[in-house]
């Protein structure tokens, strides 16, 4: 097992993994989508040209998992966080997140910011777990044509359409 930052070398793996990624955002907002290769590597070296800090986490030389940090000093927000399914609950998405917390360490901050989707269970109990417990923005968009709203929310005074 290592955990290591990501570099260029890094790419068909790493890419691989972004593009199950987005696979698994779109399916929790009900879309199907295929997996994009090239796309996955655009973002990967998208990522890299911003300089964000990016870990896998590597098993007999494979990528089994990454985390990506965005770096607004001394913020840090992580863009996404994803571990192969078949090699969920071993630990490793904690190990990739505890190497994140220690670049949020590094700018003297206590906490990160996380970007979860609502319908992503899985990762609100893992953030919960770990003490993320607290909101800090929420995100609103105009609802697209013929788009229904499933079930309304109440954050204090707003209702919002979901």
């Amino acid at each position: 097992m290592q955990i290591r930052r990501a570099d260029l070398s890094d790419t068909d793996a790493v890419a691989s993994l972004v593009a199950k990624f987005r696979v698994a955002l779109a399916g929790l907002g009900g879309a199907v989508a295929a997996e994009d290769a090239t796309a996955a590597q655009e973002e990967f070296a998208d990522y890299l040209r911003r300089g964000y800090p990016i870990y896998i986490y590597q098993s007999e030389g494979r990528c089994l998992g990454y985390i990506v940090c965005r770096v607004d000093a001394p913020t840090v927000w992580v863009e996404s966080l994803y571990v192969l399914e078949e090699h969920r609950r071993h630990g490793i998405a904690t190990a990739l997140f505890e190497t994140a917390e220690q670049v949020a360490a590094s700018y003297g901050e206590d906490t990160m910011y996380n970007y979860v989707h609502p319908n992503n269970d899985g990762m609100i109990t893992f953030l919960k777990k770990r003490g993320y417990d607290m909101l800090n923005l929420i995100e609103i968009r105009k609802r697209g044509a013929g788009e229904p709203v499933r079930e309304e929310i109440r954050v204090r005074n707003n209702t919002f359409g979901y």
